[in-house]
């Protein structure tokens, strides 16, 4: 898998977890790098890339066997959007393709669907200026200043785009050339201390109790004598009267997790950089998420308590295979 590291919400079963964080990612061929640092330079090219297809297509991505790339990285508008522009910090959800260029092995991409696969298709959402586990920091940082509906491609040696971060074991030389072409679907500015207001319900029979921290990771009291649910048991808190979130949105949430089995925190948006973005509704996340957040509102406050058979059963390596566990969510907005 080539993952670049970053992100928290609750992965699905089809990805692998961070012992310390949890990520979403899509499926791509090797470990790349662990992180970079951030920074580009705009220019021509010498590897003369060619990209077929439109904005919103898959597009076809082919190089001359002669081909030399540039040894900086080089960036080319495509296709130039007419929508919102992507601020630094920014929420953003994309579509994209990476590859080498010697070879064309797959660096990932959005555009891969599974046999048999309904409803939207996965895509790409993340913060701007955060880590991300699919494609490098200086390739992502690209987007910033860009308008919703452009496509453009980032190439140059891996060098120039990873830098002293690669890989040695991934393959991939120093020399070789990388390239991405990323369309910028929606863009959405959220401040990351962002949290939902409003008057919180009481708690429902046998569900938790809930004390809201304000910018703190919510207290969560699990009722003494109750047994874990077997199904997905959920409670609107706070009734928010924004947009409503739909499969295949980006949605941008404060959260804090807890095991019904000892009330212990696991893990919460607060204890990083607050506000996560993900998609919802595509199996990007656990299905007691996907369950439980497509039709809510932006303004939401929602409390989930998700069995492990709609959590991380099958996944002993998350160490939360066996538990219930316990989420409130504000759903601060989308993308």
């Amino acid at each position: 898998m080539l993952q670049f590291l970053g992100g928290r919400p609750p992965l699905s079963r089809s990805y692998s977890k961070n012992p310390r964080r949890f990520a979403v990612a899509l499926a791509v061929p090797a470990l790349l790098f662990a992180a970079t640092a951030c920074g580009s330079e705009d220019g021509g090219s010498e590897a003369q890339v060619k990209v077929e297809g439109k904005f919103g297509e898959k597009p076809e991505i082919s190089t001359p066997k002669d081909a030399k790339p540039a040894d900086k990285l080089v960036v080319k508008t495509l296709t130039e959007g007419s929508g919102e522009k992507v601020e630094k910090g920014g929420f953003v959800r994309l579509d994209f393709a990476g590859q080498t260029m010697k070879d064309n092995k797959s660096l990932g991409g959005t555009w891969t669907t599974q046999p048999g696969a309904k409803g939207p298709r996965r895509q790409m959402v993340a913060q701007v200026g955060q880590p991300s586990q699919e494609m490098p920091a200086k390739v992502l940082d690209e987007v910033i200043g860009k308008k919703a509906g452009t496509r453009f491609e980032v190439e140059g040696t891996a060098k120039a785009l990873i830098g002293d971060q690669l890989n040695p074991q991934a393959g991939v030389k120093p020399e070789d050339g990388l390239v991405w072409v990323i369309d910028v679907v929606a863009t959405k500015k959220i401040d990351p201390k962002s949290e939902v207001k409003g008057d919180q319900a009481a708690p429902a029979s046998g569900m938790p109790e809930v004390k809201y921290n304000s910018q703190k990771a919510a207290s969560i009291t699990i009722p003494k004598g109750e047994k874990a649910p077997t199904d997905l048991k959920e409670q609107l808190l706070i009734k928010g009267n924004g947009p409503e979130v739909k499969a295949g949105d980006g949605l941008i949430a404060q959260y804090t997790g807890v095991k019904w089995e000892n009330g212990e925190k696991f893990d919460s948006s607060w204890d990083h950089n607050g506000a996560t973005a993900f998609q919802i509704g595509t199996g990007s996340v656990v299905q007691g998420w996907d369950k439980g957040l497509v039709g809510k509102r932006v303004g939401d406050r929602v409390e989930l308590v998700i069995p492990p058979k709609l959590g991380y059963e099958g996944q002993p390596q998350s160490g939360l295979d066996k538990n219930t566990l316990v989420f409130v969510v504000d759903i601060v907005g989308k993308v």
